[in-house]
């Protein structure tokens, strides 16, 4: 256990010492494969009842420890209330990994807050936002923005949602048949060539193309799209929404600001073999003339909080701020306000989030179309559950497959 616990304690002190992604965290850890599995549910398991770990740390101290011994606690806490291990061989293991650590000075402590954590009935916040917020470690702007926008108990359904199924996508393969003849246990899904299971190991067959991931929400996204000649992914990264959208549009431009996510699209395109997208590394906040117009149809699937996946990235909710959604809320705007400027007459600008907040989906619509009476939302809707979200439909992750997106369309004025 000892060697399990120091593992987690490094991959989750990338996470929260250096705001490391707890997936890229975790690939970046070396650990004993026969510990890894134990190490993912443990991390994941952290990161996930963040706040509530943090609430007993607070009810049990006077002063707050330090991050690194907080962190230790938080591994034993869970490893005790939500993994049902022995209390004295965690606690053992706790005050030797704090050893370990070379802060022997804290050993004392944890050994005696892991055991007064185990003796005592910590009750947790029983009403509003701030339960919602210790029970699912949400921050409390975002509890209060679902409240405000679903009410308490639906809000609640939507941050208790669990993690989606895995979602397979198969382009020109039977994928009932391929999944039956490999034994694995699926479901259907609205949408053509596109099934979910609950465990599914990668194969080569993904590396030949045969199959890819996509989520369910970004399918449904792609499927609002119209067929057209020419089709502008401009925060395209890593091109799921490219390849697919590739098979009902004759040209896709991808773009995407940064040099090694624009290498993500040419190697999922190159293994999909897609050869009617076009990667280019372009900032969709900057006009470029020579796209004046172009575009039958642009997406925007714009950088946003990620707070409608945040079941299966934890570490979403630990680091979103008000200030960082106020952020993002400007750059969404921006790159609205400059790519609509590439949408033929008569073409479409189409606009998603994989978040749940109003402000970076409903509002920012509303901001869009006051500026551009150019264009008008259309009605759409979608095979998948949905709610009607102002300009456009929110897929909730309570009734959506596990995770949460926005889209919406709007049409330009012209021939």
């Amino acid at each position: 256990m000892l060697n399990l616990f120091y593992d987690c304690y490094t991959a989750l002190n990338k996470v929260y010492s250096e705001k490391a992604f707890i997936k890229q965290a975790l690939s970046d850890t070396p650990a004993e494969e026969k510990n890894r599995a134990a190490m993912t549910k443990i991390c994941y398991g952290v990161l996930d009842k963040d706040a509530e770990l943090s609430y007993y740390i607070a009810a049990l101290t006077e002063k707050t420890p330090k991050l690194a011994v907080r962190t230790i606690l938080k591994i034993a806490e869970y490893s005790i209330k939500y993994l049902g291990k022995k209390d004295y061989a965690v606690i053992k293991n706790a005050v030797e990994l704090t050893k370990r650590l070379g802060k022997a000075g804290a050993s004392g402590f944890v050994n005696a807050f892991l055991r007064k954590f185990v003796a005592t009935e910590i009750p947790l916040p029983d009403k509003g936002a701030a339960r919602l917020a210790v029970r699912y470690s949400y921050p409390e702007f975002v509890v209060n923005a679902l409240v405000a926008r679903y009410g308490e108990a639906r809000a609640e359904k939507i941050m208790s949602a669990p993690p989606p199924d895995t979602a397979l996508v198969f382009y020109g393969t039977d994928g009932r048949r391929y999944l039956e003849e490999k034994g694995v246990t699926f479901s259907e899904t609205p949408f053509t060539g596109v099934f979910t299971a609950r465990r599914f190991t990668r194969n080569a067959d993904y590396d030949s193309g045969l199959y890819t991931f996509q989520s369910l929400g970004s399918v449904a996204i792609c499927e609002t799209v119209k067929p057209c000649d020419r089709l502008l992914d401009c925060c395209a990264a890593p091109g799921g929404k490219s390849v697919r959208l590739s098979y009902k549009c004759k040209e896709i431009t991808a773009w995407d600001i940064h040099p090694h996510r624009t290498e993500l699209i040419e190697s999922y395109k190159r293994r999909m073999g897609r050869d009617n997208i076009t990667v280019g590394c372009a900032d969709a906040k900057i006009f470029d003339g020579r796209y004046a117009e172009y575009f039958d149809a642009v997406l925007a699937d714009a950088p946003c909080s990620g707070m409608g996946v945040a079941s299966e990235n934890p570490d979403i909710k630990l680091n979103r701020t008000e200030r960082d959604v106020a952020s993002l809320n400007e750059e969404q705007l921006a790159i609205l306000n400059n790519v609509c400027k590439y949408v033929k007459k008569g073409g479409y600008l189409h606009y998603s989030t994989c978040s749940v907040l109003p402000c970076e989906n409903e509002d920012i619509c509303e901001k869009f179309l006051s500026a551009h009476p150019e264009f008008t939302a259309e009605d759409i809707s979608s095979a998948l559950p949905h709610v009607k979200s102002g300009a456009g439909i929110t897929f909730l992750p309570d009734e959506s497959g596990g995770a949460g997106f926005f889209t919406a369309r709007f049409k330009k004025a012209g021939d």
